[in-house]
């Protein structure tokens, strides 16, 4: 037979007058709690509680770890009550009076002595001399377990688990027979024993209970979605995995800070590939040419900035622009194009000189703010410098001078003719390999540019993208593309998308405010192996213990930490042989057997997976964002 009740943990009798807030129902409350002999009906899903009425003889070390990662939801209250020095004395003094007694007599008796006993005997001795010493103190320890589950055969097969795993501990358990509400009470944070079924240990035991906290992250609770994430690693200090859904989270962007060689790269390609089975998009600024075989074997889409015959126009109006005032944000980012090319901000005088001469540009196209003309060939940037040059106006003499190298000098092939490619497809890499590195900081910026105009789209149903930005330390030199990533790691967000950033200048991200900007942006935040010399900056940064800043310095390549906020686990990243052989840049890729993660042979920053006899798992512009998105 079962019984509704109402919850009496948070309202009161109704002979008691009602508070305000419990009027208008906003104590946070279950509606109902059904209680039967061995379970509860708690909303929409059910409880059943274990008492621990056994313990082994000894224990380890954290103990209790086990049940804490045990792969479901599984509260474990463990309820401490201190015994007075003299009443444990006290209680001592009876035992051992017992125990002694027992054995005298069986001695007297001829009986042969009882191993248990004579154990129990010399254990209470020796804990005596030790509380009357004051080398350790007595406390009283109940250890409850209240398994959680969304329907009843759930919920039976999810007892017996836990009852499995506690008898692996040398652990006795027993369901709180029709004592169901007050186990389920007393497994709450409300730090009231209401089984009471305790049992006394001494200091040193309850020390190896401790941490009490679990090493994995957060699971959902019951009626939260459990779907959506992927696989990062499995942890290092347990047995269970790093499941993680970065889009889940306050906002969508990652950044990943590691020393050379510490494995970033193999496990942004993981990442990236996982996401791509799960539907998304992504698209890679790639510095190293990493990325070239992963995009090749996936069908993505490669764009080698600085090879022949590949070209980028910042002046052309995306073909998906719908905004009216389209072509004025087309001149204002070529005011953060000339910035950068030239290093610095103009003067004004130069300024004045280039925003007439852009105008110019765009008015001998026939381009104007009529959105029919936008399908014209756009300007170059060459023929700014042609406007300039035919300015009267010295400053913009001066400016043409400035811009002479990248309009017809050495560094002019990028720029000189429309652009050659359209970023297409489910995986875009941008590779600059190529590149020079005078234009490496003008190329990114003008990626990311090309990269907002397919992000800034309004489409219903469309899935996520991942936007990695590999080497970020390339474009926070400099001011303008600092400030030009901090806009999109905030804008990003309420398009559907990601941002990752990924460097190995740990000093160039955290030494300036917008370089912090961009990792506070970051709900998702993953340190892999550091410098001794950077290791102070990021404890400082991220609030590391001395334990996590020692497993940083000492981590293998593909080991880190992944922290989310209040949330941090150390992991290892893993991947499957068909995993690990697209995510190689090194010569293991082509067929060879995987070696040693330590092998100092393999590229730098591509390892991160455990060899593979030991796998676990088979155009953004400075006016095309919202107000409250600029810095």
């Amino acid at each position: 037979m079962t019984t509704s009740i109402l919850s009496r943990l948070w309202s009161r009798r109704t002979s008691t007058p009602t508070t305000t807030a419990e009027a208008a129902g906003l104590m946070p409350a279950p509606a109902g709690v059904e209680v039967t002999g061995r379970h509860l009906a708690v909303g929409d899903g059910y409880a059943t509680t274990l008492v621990v009425t056994g313990y082994p003889a000894e224990v380890g070390p954290h103990w209790l770890e086990p049940l804490l990662t045990w792969p479901g939801r599984l509260d474990v209250a463990l309820h401490i009550d201190p015994v007075a020095p003299a009443l444990a004395a006290q209680q001592l003094r009876r035992r051992r009076a017992r125990l002694e007694s027992a054995r005298s007599i069986a001695a007297s008796r001829g009986k042969l002595p009882n191993p248990v006993a004579e154990a129990a005997a010399d254990d209470a001795a020796d804990l005596a001399e030790r509380v009357a010493r004051g080398g350790t103190r007595l406390f009283r320890l109940g250890l409850y377990l209240t398994v959680h589950a969304a329907t009843l055969p759930e919920l039976q097969d999810a007892a017996a688990q836990v009852k499995a795993l506690a008898s692996s501990l040398l652990l006795d358990t027993a369901p709180a027979t029709w004592r169901q509400l007050q186990g389920w009470c007393t497994t709450l944070p409300l730090g009231d024993d209401a089984l009471g079924m305790t049992r006394v240990i001494d200091t040193d035991a309850l020390a190896a209970s401790f941490p009490l906290s679990s090493p994995e992250l957060p699971g959902p609770l019951p009626g939260e979605p459990a779907g959506g994430g992927v696989l990062y690693g499995v942890t290092l200090d347990s047995p269970g995995v790093v499941w993680w859904d970065r889009f889940a989270q306050d906002n969508h962007n990652a950044i990943v800070l590691a020393r050379s060689g510490a494995g970033k790269s193999y496990l942004i390609k993981l990442e990236t590939l996982r996401w791509l089975t799960q539907g998304a998009t992504a698209v890679i600024i790639d510095p190293e040419d990493e990325y070239r075989d992963l995009a090749g074997q996936v069908g993505g889409t490669l764009i080698g900035l600085g090879e022949p015959g590949v070209r980028i126009n910042p002046l052309e109006i995306p073909p998906t622009e719908r905004r009216r005032d389209a072509l004025t944000r087309r001149c204002l980012f070529c005011h953060t194009v000339v910035a950068v090319l030239v290093g610095e901000t103009p003067p004004p005088a130069e300024r004045a000189a280039l925003d007439r001469a852009v105008a110019a540009a765009y008015a001998a196209a026939g381009i104007t703010h009529d959105p029919r003309t936008w399908r014209r060939p756009a300007p170059l940037l060459a023929d700014v410098a042609t406007q300039l040059t035919a300015d009267s106006d010295e400053a913009a003499h001066t400016l043409a001078a400035r811009l002479a190298p990248f309009t017809t000098g050495s560094f002019s092939e990028l720029f000189d003719g429309p652009s050659s490619h359209r970023p297409d497809g489910h995986l875009v890499v941008w590779s600059l390999r190529a590149l020079p590195d005078e234009l490496r900081p003008i190329a990114t910026l003008l990626v990311l540019d090309a990269i907002w105009r397919g992000v800034d789209v309004t489409e219903t149903g469309r899935p996520p993208m991942l936007v990695t930005v590999d080497e970020a330390w390339n474009l926070l030199q400099n001011e303008h593309g600092a400030r030009f990533l901090y806009r999109l790691s905030k804008a990003i967000r309420k398009r559907g998308g990601g941002l990752s950033v990924v460097t190995q200048d740990v000093g160039d991200v955290l030494s300036t405010e917008l370089g912090r900007a961009v990792v506070s942006n970051a709900a998702t935040q993953i340190l892999l192996r550091q410098a001794p010399q950077a290791i102070d900056q990021v404890a400082d940064t991220f609030d590391l213990t001395d334990g996590e800043k020692q497993l940083l310095l000492a981590c293998r390549r593909g080991e880190g930490l992944l922290v989310a906020g209040t949330d941090r686990v150390a992991f290892q990243a893993v991947a499957s042989p068909a995993e690990d052989r697209l995510c190689r840049t090194d010569p293991l890729a082509a067929g060879a057997p995987a070696a040693n993660p330590g092998d100092s042979a393999l590229d730098d920053g591509d390892l991160g997976a455990l060899p593979a006899d030991e796998q676990t798992f088979p155009g953004l512009d400075s006016a095309g964002l919202d107000e409250d998105d600029m810095p």
